[in-house]
């Protein structure tokens, strides 16, 4: 697990990150030490359908002010800082990578949000929060490098106070079928921890979960797909964007990633589940 896990930190941190979003920030004609968090929305939403397919799931729980939320594998803090924004509640973050940890507080500073997200480095399978500290939990393709899923759902629920809402957006392995690598999430198979819906609904039920709804969103995300190659296809890529956070192997990545969700062999699911009264 140790093993798959500084893989996963190293996947993620080999690119100065904060330095190449400051230089395009920079070249957009922005003032990097004081942005809105919507400029970097193209950068800080590392998921499938960015932002939108944040705002779709958000759209689904009630939030209010008054929760505390949490952000497991927070990643730059895009989908932390949206939250706060939107509903005016405190979010923590927590994320396996340092690097990303840093970046995550540099732009909630630039941003003026320091104050109302809060971001720490730890793992998903051994999260450095109390018990029945948070109301909702988010987890936002972050699944597909924790091989544990049952440990995974454990902590969710250990964290969540009864009643608590966990509602989780991932890639899944939705048939049959080879994927080639790297993909966004893994240059190589060894980090890839990719599980089937059952997989989720199994480890979810053994933690205590009960599942209200769920969604594939295949269809969606095809859309999205042909929105980011038209795009791509239009000229030089914008100077924020996802590729900020992938590295040389961006085109191969997002190649790959997009021919198995065609294949129908993944596709992005969304899962909501209630935290039982124990």
């Amino acid at each position: 697990m140790r093993d798959v896990e500084s893989g996963v930190s190293k996947h993620y941190a080999s690119y100065d990150v904060l330095s190449r979003i400051r230089t395009a920030l920079a070249e957009m004609g922005h003032d990097p030490d004081r942005v809105s968090p919507e400029v970097l929305k193209p950068v800080d939403e590392f998921h499938i359908g960015g932002a939108e397919a944040t705002s779709a799931l958000l759209e689904k729980l009630s939030i209010r002010p008054d929760m505390q939320v949490l952000d497991i594998g927070s990643g730059i803090g895009g989908p932390a800082r949206m939250i706060a924004a939107r509903y005016g509640c405190h979010v923590t973050g927590v994320d396996l990578t340092p690097h990303f940890v840093e970046t995550a507080r540099a732009l909630s500073t630039m941003c003026g949000m320091a104050d109302c997200v809060h971001f720490e480095v730890g793992s998903a399978v051994a999260l450095p929060l109390g018990d029945a500290s948070f109301d909702l939990a988010l987890l936002l393709h972050v699944g597909m490098n924790v091989p544990d899923k049952v440990a995974l759902f454990r902590e969710a629920r250990r964290v969540l106070r009864d009643g608590g809402t966990f509602a989780i957006y991932e890639v899944m392995r939705t048939g049959d079928g080879e994927l080639s690598f790297p993909v966004p999430w893994a240059e190589t198979p060894d980090l890839s921890a990719l599980e089937t819906p059952e997989t989720y609904h199994d480890a979810a039920k053994a933690a205590g979960f009960a599942l209200q709804a769920e969604e594939n969103r295949r269809e969606v995300a095809l859309d999205f797909f042909a929105r980011l190659q038209a795009q791509a296809a239009s000229g030089a890529p914008p100077p924020l964007g996802l590729h900020n956070l992938m590295g040389p192997t961006v085109k191969e990545k997002v190649a790959n990633m997009i021919a198995a969700v065609r294949a129908g062999t993944i596709a992005p699911i969304q899962m909501i589940f209630s935290a039982a009264h124990h």
